[in-house]
């Protein structure tokens, strides 16, 4: 019976010495694709090597499991905290709220092990033992969803929950179809590729129509707290699905235009972003004139239209991804707190 012996340093050279010495036809260092190397029927055991495979293997593990996109917990929490703070001033029913908050978590979560067992993503379950363990947590998280779905849809409670889940399902499924359009472009008359811009374009859009989905949440949550789905559910959909999609345009524009020097450069390469925050003011404007939202509403708004228009006149400097992201979270924070303490404050 083989015995597992641990090795100091110098012994591994040894090891690696002897090995090339005697050469293959002589007891070597041998070893396969899923065994520790041995020396005769002496298990070798590299404690560093070991150390680091098995690091290696918790870090699949965890991307064959957990989203990836952190970007859209943002867009699905955010719009859900708002809706629920919105509601909470007309109601106090927090249950509801909680297994909303089970479900959309646990579907949303569900979809990137599926997609490792299924082999359609990037990151796919190889081994068996990966295929367990997605397949573990893939029950779990349909469990979870299965249960807090269940309690809210009981009975036929909550009806108009089953019109917003198939608004949000309809919205994925464009995304999906508009994600096979852009990483497969379509090809012009004339045989050529699509160029690289109506590429940029059908991503932006397909990102648009995702976060419809994702902002679902938000009128959700008012709808299950206040047991109504009028003119306010409409609103705070509306507002978190604009906020949402200016912030997707910034992103998308400091990626794209990193090297942009010079206001009119600017401009030229980032108009339509410019267009867009001048018709989120003028809908703002329109929202507060008709008695849509509070006037104050609209300072939850300033923050994300104050950074827009600084873009352009801002000297030059190296893009942080990092930075850039826990900056648009900031905006995410201080819009909804500032969202909700405007309806709370005019109640």
């Amino acid at each position: 019976m083989a015995t597992s012996t641990e090795l100091t340093q110098d012994q591994k050279n040894w090891v690696v010495g002897v090995s090339h010495v005697l050469g293959s036809t002589n007891p070597g260092l041998e070893s396969s694709a899923n065994e520790k190397p041995s020396l005769g029927d002496v298990n070798v055991s590299f404690l560093g090597a070991d150390l680091a495979t098995e690091r290696t293997r918790r870090q699949r593990a965890r991307s064959l499991i957990l989203p990836r996109e952190h970007g859209a917990w943002g867009l699905l929490l955010g719009p859900m905290v708002t809706g629920a703070g919105v509601a909470f001033r007309e109601s106090t029913h927090v249950v509801p709220a909680v297994l909303l908050l089970l479900a959309t978590l646990a579907v949303f979560w569900l979809r990137t092990p599926v997609e490792s067992l299924l082999g359609t993503s990037a990151m796919r379950a190889q081994t068996r033992g990966e295929r367990r363990t997605v397949a573990l947590a893939i029950a779990c998280l349909g469990a979870v969803a299965a249960f807090a779905l269940g309690a809210l849809l009981w009975s036929w409670q909550n009806p108009l929950l089953w019109l917003i889940g198939a608004a949000a399902g309809t919205a994925f499924v464009a995304q999906a179809l508009l994600k096979l359009a852009w990483q497969r472009p379509p090809r012009l008359s004339s045989g050529r590729p699509a160029s690289k811009q109506a590429v940029q374009r059908l991503r932006m859009l397909s990102e648009i129509i995702g976060t419809i989905g994702l902002t679902a949440s938000a009128p959700a949550a008012y709808y299950l707290i206040t047991g109504k789905f009028g003119v306010t559910a409409w609103v705070v959909w509306v507002a978190v699905l604009i906020f949402a999609g200016d912030q997707i345009h910034y992103v998308q524009l400091r990626i794209h235009t990193v090297r942009i020097e010079g206001l009119r450069a600017k401009l030229r390469h980032g108009w339509a972003f410019a267009a867009g925050q001048f018709l989120m003011t003028a809908a703002l404007t329109m929202a507060c004139l008709l008695g849509l939202i509070p006037p104050i509403a609209s300072i939850a708004f300033s923050p994300i239209l104050f950074r827009g228009w600084l873009y352009f006149i801002q000297k030059p400097a190296p893009l942080a991804i990092r930075k850039l992201g826990w900056s648009e979270l900031t905006h995410a924070a201080a819009f909804c707190v500032l969202f909700i303490a405007t309806f709370a404050v005019t109640k």
